[in-house]
Parts: C-alpha cells; sequence; structure tokens
C-alpha cells in the first residue's frame, strides 16, 4: 500500500486568523460562509431527491 493511500482524500483547508479581520471582513466573511451553507444545502437536498427516485424505480 502506497503511502498517499492513507491520507485523507480531501484535506482540511487552514482556518483564517480571524483576530486580524476588521468588522466588515468578517461581517462578509460570515456572509460568504452562509452562501456556501445554503449551496451545500441544495445540493443535499438534490442528492436525497435522486436517492429517491432511484429507490422508488428498484422497488416496483
Amino acid at each position: 500500500m502506497e503511502e498517499q493511500d492513507l491520507e485523507p482524500r480531501t484535506k482540511r483547508k487552514k482556518l483564517k486568523d480571524l483576530e486580524v479581520m476588521s468588522i466588515e471582513a468578517l461581517e462578509e466573511y460570515i456572509a460568504e460562509m452562509e452562501s456556501e451553507i445554503e449551496r451545500a444545502r441544495a445540493e443535499i437536498a438534490s442528492k436525497k431527491d435522486h436517492r429517491s427516485a432511484a429507490e422508488d424505480v428498484f422497488k416496483n
């Protein structure tokens, strides 16, 4: 087994140093993260819908 097989496929991003950010920059950062969360939630919902549809096909 190669060493890279043991490493996680996705590496976590290094956290930003929030202490050095201005209030405006922090608010913008929060807005960006909230937008990304909504995008991820929409993708989850889409995948659940596809899974449910596929399960219905195989049930009948």
